[in-house]
This record gives structure tokens, sequence and C-alpha cells, in this order.
């Protein structure tokens, strides 16, 4: 049995966090069912991959679901929404309060349909009235918490190109919704779930703003270089490239003995991790005359002897193949409709010994279950066409 078999879940997420989110706890046993807008949601195409137009992160992000169209405007579709709560232990939608407010799916609303449900409900910006209904994607709450600002370089910032705030988002709402169930066995009493992605990106880049409060550098971008520690960037071998970390004394001691450089270890300009972020530019050139004669497995190879954090810079097409990735298995390969390959879906990153996380079904097609969840909260055959006749489903 699954840690949360048994619990239902309604997800009217979109894009990636509130959708994220609802597929984390559908990998541990949750019945999820997607509620879709009447032709799809936006998020479903975007960067399509298949016949019907899904996007690849909709794949990735809505496995183990079911879907059901709905029109949320009509009074038909609003009833249906009631039946589906009333069943449901948890409600996932990430949008403003003031659209949960106007689609009846506030806490407020819901609580007086059932009074133990779960809302987890992430924002751009967070509850404040001054910010709430402010619409944001993940770069803005990159943007925002100072990190694109410290990557790239001074004359042209850069954020991260895959959704780092929106994943963690999810992340966060999905710890938050498993403490709230797990509150709700002590009290009998169900509550709102709150995230943002401006608090997650303040959380992310935490470090460097700190450091800003207490010392005040006003750091500015390097390119990949850390103004931490040393030598940590991005290195060109011989057949590609390779990212290398070293952090601490005896991983430096290790690195200077490695590169053929001991003399480095009693120089004062590398003293502590500090100065050796300070001076980082002398040990990347160092590294970089190290890295340019051997090829990128040699490179790596020799890193990996000398217990110095290493690996290999991947497109998208070497990450597939990578060894080491494929080793970890991590990948769940699944057949999808409108699709010759089949497509691979990550699983989740957190598992437990004895019960662990499983994707059990490829991502639904759009109202893919209509008619069996329409059918599993009263509604017979003749009540379903009605309501397809009529646009609501």
């Amino acid at each position: 049995m699954q840690v949360l078999e048994g619990i239902k879940v309604l997800d009217f997420g979109r894009f990636i966090a509130g959708p994220l989110c609802a597929a984390l706890l559908a990998d541990y046993g949750a019945e999820v069912i997607r509620i879709d807008r009447v032709g799809g949601g936006e998020d479903r195409f975007i960067v399509p991959v298949t016949e019907q137009g899904e996007g690849a992160l909709f794949l990735q992000v809505n496995r183990n679901k079911r879907s059901i169209t709905l029109d949320l405007d009509s009074a038909e579709g609003r009833a249906i929404v009631r039946k589906l709560v009333a069943d449901a232990d948890v409600v996932i939608a990430n949008m403003p309060p003031r659209t949960l407010q106007s689609l009846g799916l506030d806490y407020e609303s819901l609580r007086q349909i059932r009074p133990d449900i779960i809302l987890t409900a992430s924002t751009a910006f967070g509850a404040n009235p001054a910010v709430r209904d402010r619409v944001g994607f993940d770069g803005v709450g990159q943007a925002l918490s100072g990190a694109v600002h410290i990557a790239g370089t001074p004359d042209q910032p850069q954020k991260a190109m895959v959704p780092v705030v929106d994943f963690a988002t999810a992340f966060s709402c999905a710890l938050g919704t498993m403490l709230a169930l797990y509150e709700r066995q002590r009290s009998g009493l169900g509550q709102e779930v709150s995230a943002s992605l401006l608090s997650t990106g303040l959380n992310m880049a935490s470090g460097a703003l700190i450091e800003e409060a207490v010392l005040g550098l006003d750091r500015q971008a390097m390119l990949n270089r850390s103004p931490s520690y040393g030598p940590s960037d991005i290195f060109k071998t011989r057949d590609g490239w390779i990212i290398t970390q070293v952090i601490g004394h005896p991983m430096f001691k290790r690195w200077t003995k490695l590169v053929g450089h001991p003399e480095l270890l009693d120089d004062p300009r590398f003293a502590d991790d500090t100065s050796r972020g300070e001076h980082g530019e002398v040990l990347c050139e160092r590294m970089s005359e190290w890295c340019k004669d051997l090829s990128q497995s040699e490179a790596l190879a020799l890193l990996e002897k000398a217990r110095i954090p290493a690996g290999p810079v991947n497109s998208p097409r070497q990450a597939l193949q990578d060894e080491t990735i494929n080793a970890a298995d991590v990948i769940h390969w699944m057949d999808h409709p409108g699709v010759a390959r089949q497509i691979p879906i990550f699983t989740s990153p957190v598992t437990l010994s004895r019960t662990p996380p499983e994707i059990r079904q490829r991502p639904p097609l759009t109202g893919e279950h209509t008619d069996e969840v329409l059918a599993e909260i009263g509604y017979d055959v003749a009540a379903i066409a009605k309501l397809r006749e009529q646009r609501i489903v």
C-alpha cells in the first residue's frame, strides 16, 4: 500500500508549480483528477512534442493523473466542482486569490462544501494584499531574487533556462500538503497551504542575499566562476566541457597535487575558500591549462580518482545517453498516443525504501477520463451526453 493511497486530489493547477505538486502526490499513491478546460488548457500545448500537441513539460508534470474537461464559468460546471470537492481531500490551484474567489475555489468557499478540505494554492508573490493578485512566471522569481544579476556577465544577466523556481515551489507545495494531511489526522481540520515563486527564489538566493546584507560587497556577475571558493568554473577539454568545484582545504590540497602545482598550497592568495574565490581567475587559468589537452573522459576520470566533484556539461541529447544518469535508474520510459518513440518521464527525486513512488500511468489526453469521473459522482449516460451537448464538458 502506498503512502497516500485513499487520498483524493483535484488538480486545477496550470503550468508547473501546481501540476507538479499534484504529480508528486500521485507518485505516492494519491488519486489525482486534473480539471482541464474544454479543449485543453494553454499549458498543455507549450513546446509540443505529440501529434495532439501536448508539450514536453506538460507530459512530465501530469503523469499518474486522470483528466476531466469542465467549463468552470457555467452553473452546471460549478455544480460538478461542488460534487468533486465533497469527495476530495486536497484541492491544488496555483492562481491569484482574486481568480480563485471568482471560480469558487478559495478556501472559504471550499470548506463550506467540505470542512476538512486542504487547499494548496501557490502564487507569484505571496498573500500580502499589495502583491497577491499580480501574475508572474519562473523567470520573474529568478530575476527578483538577485540570482539573474549574479549570473552571466555585468553586460548580460543570465537566468537559468530550466524552471528552477517553479520546480522548487512545487516541491515546497507537496511538502506543505503532506504536513497539512498529517496535521489533519490529529485535528480533523483542513487548512490552506500557501507558497510563492518570490519566496522560493529568495530562499534559493539566500546565501548571496545574506552576504550582501552583512558585508555589502555588491557582487557582480562572473559567468560560471564562483566568487566564494575555487577553482570552480566550467572548463574546456579537448573534446567537450566539464564543470569542477573545489571547496575546502583538503580538496584544494588534492587539486594542487592533481594539476602539478603543489606550491599553490602555500601561496597566501589561496589560504582559504574566501581568498581562493577572490583569486579564482588565477586558479581557473591553471585548471584550464591542465584540461586543454585532455579528453573530457580523461579529465573526469582523473578528477574522480582525486575525489574532486566534476561532471560533463551535457547537451539534452547527451544527458539522455549519459552512463551515470542511466545507471541511476531515474528515467521511466513510457508509450504515449501520438508519439512514435517512447517518452522519458523522470521519477520523483525522493524515494522511500518500503513504499517508493511509482509512475503507474502516462499523462492523460484532454478530458480522457471525463465520462468515468462523472459516473463516479452520480451522472448517468444521458446526463453526461447532455453536458457534452452543452459544452459543459
